[in-house]
């Protein structure tokens, strides 16, 4: 005889269902008493739970959503200033573009290479560095590219941030605004070349 006929036997001769259990339902709780206010008289004679002291009280709730609400807004603003105010605005630099190029992927840009004026003929001093910037706008890059296949000097007014965004450029210089300058006004007179040449 099998373990199964054997089991089956079993329940039929007893009448009992393994399966089914004498389950009796639970009795209803009684309904929960409204916890009494301070302001009641009653407040300060009930028994305290012994977990009473592990709830945390309204004052703590409202000074934790408060940090929370600093912390958020010092993040905020924080992030502002890391990435959309320029902490250098409205500077000027002169000098002959160099080049002036596309680059990006996702987000195109107009990258570029300025040589500054001051470091071509102030033979003083060796040179420095070049001026690198970025042109978001399009219509910018083009005059840029203009004064560059013209080689006239220039004078750009541009923002330095703190840090980039691929949108707004690889370089942390931004350019805001291009005209031709005449060099006889940039340098200081023992540094001012002839220049003949018409504007």
């Amino acid at each position: 005889m099998s373990l199964f006929d054997k089991f089956t036997r079993d329940t039929e001769e007893s009448g009992n269902d393994f399966f089914e259990d004498d389950i009796r339902p639970l009795p209803p709780k009684p309904p929960k008493e409204p916890e009494p206010e301070p302001d009641d008289p009653g407040y300060w004679d009930r028994d305290e739970s012994e977990w009473e002291h592990l709830k945390p009280r309204k004052s703590k709730l409202l000074l934790i959503f408060i940090a929370i609400g600093l912390l958020t807004a010092a993040a905020i603003i924080a992030f502002y200033l890391r990435f959309f105010s320029p902490y250098i605005d409205d500077a000027v630099e002169y000098g002959y573009i160099e080049h002036v190029e596309r680059r990006g992927t996702f987000f195109q840009t107009y990258e570029g290479v300025m040589i500054p004026y001051r470091e071509i003929h102030d033979t003083t001093r060796v040179y420095a560095r070049d001026f690198i910037f970025s042109v978001p706008d399009a219509h910018l890059a083009k005059r840029v590219k203009e004064l560059e296949l013209e080689h006239k000097p220039v004078m750009v007014s541009y923002r330095r941030y703190h840090a980039t965004l691929p949108w707004r450029g690889s370089s942390k210089i931004v350019i805001t605004a291009i005209d031709t300058v005449d060099p006889s006004n940039i340098l200081p007179p023992e540094f001012r070349p002839e220049y003949t040449g018409k504007q």
